[in-house]
């Protein structure tokens, strides 16, 4: 009697390992959001640079008194005068969670 070879397909997934981040070199985005002064609105958009980035760029134009440049996550560009910041709040970069809280 002859035997039959079974047949194996080997399937590789390119996915990381599990636990591994997806974007190593990147970074869960900040979440900012800046009062200015004489407005009732307040600018609000998530940043892929890091938190104490954020803060040190905050205190260099608000020592020197010039603009505060930041970019957002899609690559758009705020110009925010120093002197009109009221407050800027930056969020952290926790990933949120999706459900329901008890």
């Amino acid at each position: 009697m002859r035997r039959r070879r079974a047949f194996v397909a080997r399937i590789e997934w390119n996915r990381a390992p599990i636990g591994a981040s997806q974007h190593d070199e990147r970074h869960d985005p900040v979440d900012i959001r800046i009062g200015m002064m004489n407005t009732g609105r307040e600018l609000n958009f998530a940043s892929d640079e890091t938190a104490e980035a954020i803060s040190a760029k905050v205190s260099d134009a608000l020592s020197a008194g010039t603009t505060l440049t930041l970019t957002d996550a899609k690559g758009s560009t705020y110009l925010v005068p120093a002197a009109s910041l009221a407050y800027i709040e930056i969020g952290s970069q926790d990933v949120r969670k999706v459900g329901f809280v008890a």
